[in-house]
């Protein structure tokens, strides 16, 4: 009996390193084949980079879980139909994607996302885009109280598809030609959006400073 344990043991360790070896590709064909060890790397390796991407969308941490899960369900219930034309990275975030922007669109009139998740590491640690100086008055920490929130209010009003491609290039780095499979668009139209979306970023940053009080 302890020697059949041992067997079975040294079996289940074989096969997680097996599985690891694997591609995206191969994994996916594993598990359509019914190899649950297969699907279970899958979740493994996606399931933290497509939580932080619906995050980063919504700011909604549970909404972000939540949705990530679901893209994983539409993976496996779909595995018979899945066909390997493009990189498995490319289809979950075209999967999870339409779920953030189906969300997106439910809430309408009320866009009440906030982008200030853009400026967090995975952890929820505020991340310094500037060098911190720790000599900072108060002063200035106000003003840069301010700016932080002017570039959270510039980002929430953006329009979703302007929104996803900045999203998927500037925060999830992204290239021009995996942005345009996720969102079957061409990449001109990728890089217009993008330009776009940074652009009107720029243009409500530099509204916000001209209206923004003057300090003695």
């Amino acid at each position: 009996m302890y020697q059949a344990n041992v067997l079975q043991a040294q079996v289940a360790v074989n096969s997680a390193v097996n599985v690891e070896a694997l591609s995206d590709h191969e994994l996916v064909a594993a598990a359509r084949d019914g190899d649950e060890l297969a699907f279970q790397e899958v979740v493994r390796r996606y399931r933290t980079p497509i939580t932080n991407f619906v995050y980063r969308m919504l700011n909604d941490y549970e909404l972000a879980v939540d949705l990530s899960q679901e893209t994983f369900v539409r993976i496996y219930t779909s595995l018979g139909r899945y066909e390997a034309n493009y990189s498995f990275s490319t289809y979950i975030y075209r999967i999870a994607s339409n779920l953030a922007i189906s969300e997106l669109r439910k809430r309408k009139r009320r866009r009440v996302v906030s982008f200030f998740s853009i400026f967090q590491s995975d952890d929820g640690e505020s991340i310094e885009h500037d060098p911190p100086d720790n000599r900072q008055l108060a002063e200035d920490a106000l003003l840069e109280d301010e700016r932080r929130h002017a570039v959270k209010k510039a980002i929430a009003t953006l329009p979703e598809k302007y929104r996803t491609a900045l999203v998927l290039r500037d925060i999830e780095d992204h290239s021009y030609e995996q942005i345009a499979e996720i969102l079957d668009l061409s990449e001109g139209t990728v890089k217009s959006r993008i330009n776009r979306a940074r652009n009107l970023l720029r243009e409500k940053l530099e509204k916000f400073m001209a209206e923004a009080p003057a300090r003695d």
